[in-house]
């Protein structure tokens, strides 16, 4: 076989299996199926409770495109940043922010109550929302999202020393609560709120 034509097959099978590998870790994040196909298992039912006290369903909020995002009130810079762009692509939107409801679950509920929560959720976007509840509800909210949250003590630290170890995507769902999009940390406010525009 001549060397140039034995070099294309290489390039070719090489190709084939970055896509391949692509592809299967693409279906393990989405649950075995593909944005776009209406099918991926991002979302789904939760109960939990807002930063005024009043128990909220994801049903709640159908008929709004949602912005979702896990975080809790401790976290010393990721979840403020992200929160921050949230906000600006909101304000991007102009009087189209009124068809988006942003939420900003706790993976943190030990610390993050109803209270906690309402203070820090007024530092960002007025239409942002906090939200908690109990373990068991976060941790249902959490693995609907395909959300990862972990305590990570402080070295040194007491009981109430620790912090949180959290993936980190903001998820756009439509107006029925189901998966559309995901933005990964540090996506600027102008991609954010391009994608919502199309989705408005």
């Amino acid at each position: 076989m001549q060397t140039g034509l034995r070099r294309a097959l290489l390039i070719v099978m090489a190709a084939a299996i970055a896509l391949a590998i692509g592809l299967a870790a693409r279906l393990a994040f989405f649950g075995g199926s593909l944005p776009g196909d209406g099918l991926a298992l991002i979302g789904g039912p939760f109960t939990l409770q807002d930063q005024n006290g009043r128990p909220v369903s994801d049903t709640d909020f159908r008929g709004k495109l949602l912005l979702v995002y896990f975080g809790y009130t401790f976290c010393p810079d990721v979840c403020p940043t992200e929160l921050q762009t949230i906000s600006l692509a909101l304000d991007q939107l102009g009087k189209d922010a009124a068809k988006v409801q942003p939420l900003f679950i706790t993976v943190d509920p030990a610390r993050d109550t109803p209270a906690v929560l309402k203070d820090y959720m007024s530092n960002f976007h007025p239409g942002f929302l906090g939200l908690t509840g109990t373990p068991d509800q976060v941790a249902t909210a959490a693995k609907g999202y395909r959300v990862y949250y972990a305590k990570a003590p402080v070295p040194g630290g007491g009981a109430a020393d620790y912090l949180m170890d959290h993936s980190g995507f903001v998820y756009l769902m439509d107006r029925e609560g189901h998966y559309l999009a995901h933005f990964v940390p540090n996506t600027p406010p102008e991609k954010i709120a391009e994608r919502i525009r199309k989705a408005l």
